[in-house]
């Protein structure tokens, strides 16, 4: 019911106005933006609980005063009304005002604070393009959201749990001071110079520090995630040894940035350790001082000692506290270094949905080399018409995948224009771009989820009928009944392992197919589709590829080239650009470079002399 009842009233994930700031203040207003109300009453009550010791002191000392002044006879039968009240304060008032800010803090500000910034964070980082996360470890990507999530929380929560219920409780202890006698107030004024001066020359190099610890932490993730994610490949090769001397390597760097922030630490806490001892010495001398000469009362002496024993303790309690603060605001500041970058394409303002009508693809003299001089592809003039099957040939690194990164926009084209049916796709929306091409490639893409979420991933929407429709045409219906995992879990519910671990290459590809039939997308792409089906299973869903790509047009990506051998057309693709066009017995009629691949093949394999290397293909 209070979930309920919360969940109308706050968001915990209401989106973000624009990308995340790259300096921490306008940072932290990017991912505090609609957190202010509740922020703002946890910090009233702060300010509450910060008075409270103060004015227990307070309370404390007058009524000492009162009962030395009543004497022992009087005291109860002429103040029962101070006693009760005092009994009051410490029974009723002063448990509700904690036990309300301990309850504002556990059910109303980090509940809603943390999914805030994390959802925040986690939506910007799934916009970035291909490149940003081509060029960094998953895990270490990961690792920068949930750190900087958990610190930017932490500074929030514990910078209104601790400076402004510090500065509530330093506020009031000069009040009280002040009504003892305004030379216990200077003493004080005096100490809390010395204080602050230790606070200035050690938190800054506590931030430094843990940024550099929190970036160390950050890289022992991303090198462990990595070796988790290839472990297949790293036993294959032997090289398990050389993966652990790499994650020590790691962690050694963490454990030096670990050591430098420790040595800091214990450093800042034995000077805090000597400054809080001389407080209440201080405090309770000057008391007794201003006593004997007669300017105090016993009672001033009880509140100045409680009090400044109580700032003593407290002392410890708000450094570290704001040690903490720092080190987490060096984690945020070393998160938006990574977080915060744009390396991301955008929809125009007055970006469209793509409308297919036909499924005419242009590539209008596009040009495209990563932003360096070699790779990519160069001037591409090409139509595909609708409905027509293309076939792609070329050795790797000759342009062939950057053509098919470019028509889904994963990378804006240097030079030149892709439109299909006319319209540019830079105008128009990325989202209904991509729903518009289905694609089948050749590293297929499973997630940790059941078979059936993985395929309905092609339409969430569909219907059971259609989900098996779509597996039987993919020949994957039969051994996705005889899946199960070590949950228990079988057929359509079985998990797949992390990136479809638990099947075959076949199998995997069978399932990409049916995600791929079930999109039922106007323009289809085949990047090497079928290149891990071996020739049986190859021929037992040829049918089933030829009835999806019925219709469509189709871009096949193929070094078997028995697969493009009945497109309507076929380009060969050298160095960038296009080298020769025409059908399967027109090429190898010119004698060229696609007649020399089909007299090369072997197994109906591509096979040539040439080890040129594409990025990002």
């Amino acid at each position: 019911m209070l979930k309920s009842f919360l969940d109308r009233r706050l968001n915990p994930f209401r989106p973000a106005a624009g990308p995340p700031p790259e300096t921490l203040v306008a940072f932290a207003r990017w991912a505090l933006a609609g957190a202010w109300p509740v922020l703002g009453l946890f910090t009233i009550l702060s300010v509450m609980a910060g008075g409270m010791d103060t004015l227990n002191a307070f309370l404390l000392g007058f009524i000492i005063d009162t009962a030395v002044d009543a004497g022992p006879q009087a005291f109860f039968a002429e103040h029962m009304l101070v006693v009760v009240a005092f009994a009051a304060f410490f029974l009723l008032f002063r448990p509700a005002i904690l036990g309300l800010g301990a309850f504002a803090n556990a059910v109303l500000v980090q509940p809603f604070i943390s999914p805030l910034i994390l959802s925040r964070i986690n939506t910007w980082v799934l916009g970035q393009s291909v490149s940003y996360f081509d060029d960094d470890f998953a895990g270490r990507i990961a690792q920068k959201q949930m750190q900087t999530a958990n610190a930017m929380t932490q500074v929030a929560v514990e910078g209104i749990n601790v400076v402004i219920f510090g500065l509530a409780a330093l506020i009031s202890t000069f009040a009280l001071l002040g009504s003892i006698d305004w030379r216990i107030t200077g003493l004080f004024a005096i100490w809390l110079i010395g204080y602050f001066s230790l606070i200035r020359w050690f938190l800054p190099r506590v931030r430094e520090r843990s940024g550099k610890m929190a970036g160390a932490r950050a890289m022992v993730s991303g090198q462990v995630v990595d070796t988790i994610t290839n472990i297949k490949t790293v036993k294959l090769f032997a090289h398990a040894g050389n993966e652990e001397e790499s994650a020590k390597d790691a962690m050694a760097g963490y454990r030096d940035a670990r050591l430098h922030l420790g040595t800091l630490s214990a450093s800042f806490r034995f000077c805090l350790m000597g400054c809080a001892g001389v407080l209440p010495v201080m405090m309770i001398g000057a008391s007794l001082l201003l006593w004997q000469g007669g300017q105090a009362s016993e009672g001033d002496i009880v509140a100045a000692g409680t009090i400044a024993i109580r700032l003593a303790q407290m002392t410890g309690w708000l450094s570290f506290a704001l040690m903490g603060i720092y080190a987490n605001v060096g984690e945020v500041e070393n998160g938006i270094k990574t977080l915060a970058r744009f390396d991301r394409i955008t929809d125009s303002e007055d970006a469209r949905d793509l409308v297919v009508r036909e499924g005419q693809v242009h590539f209008d003299h596009v040009s495209f080399s990563y932003g360096r001089n070699i790779g990519g592809v160069r001037s591409i003039d090409l139509t595909i018409k609708p409905g027509e099957k293309l076939g792609i040939v070329g050795a790797s690194g000759a342009g062939k995948s950057t053509l098919v990164s470019l028509l889904l926009r994963l990378y804006d084209a240097e030079e030149g224009r892709v439109l299909i049916d006319g319209q540019d796709i830079t105008g128009v929306t990325q989202d209904s771009l991509r729903r518009q091409i289905g694609m089948v490639t050749q590293e297929t893409a499973m997630f940790n989820r059941s078979a059936r979420d993985n395929i309905l991933y092609g339409r969430p929407d569909a219907s059971e009928a259609e989900l098996i429709a779509a597996a039987q045409k993919a020949e994957a219906h039969e051994f996705i009944q005889d899946l199960a995992d070590g949950q228990g879990r079988e057929g359509y519910e079985a998990h797949l392992g992390e990136r479809g671990v638990k099947l075959s290459g076949g199998q995997r590809q069978r399932i990409a197919l049916a995600r791929a039939i079930l999109k039922d997308a106007p323009i289809l792409v085949l990047d090497e589709a079928t290149s891990a089906l071996d020739s049986e299973v190859e021929a037992s869903i040829q049918t089933a590829l030829e009835r999806v790509m019925e219709g469509k047009t189709v871009l096949a990506i193929a070094h078997r080239l028995s697969t493009l051998s009945e497109m309507d057309r076929i380009i060969v693709m050298d160095q960038g650009q296009m080298v020769e066009v025409g059908s399967h017995e027109d090429l190898l009629a010119q004698g060229g470079r696609y007649a020399q691949f089909w007299a090369r093949q072997s197994g109906g394999f591509i096979c040539t002399d040439e080890d040129s290397t594409e990025a990002a293909e």
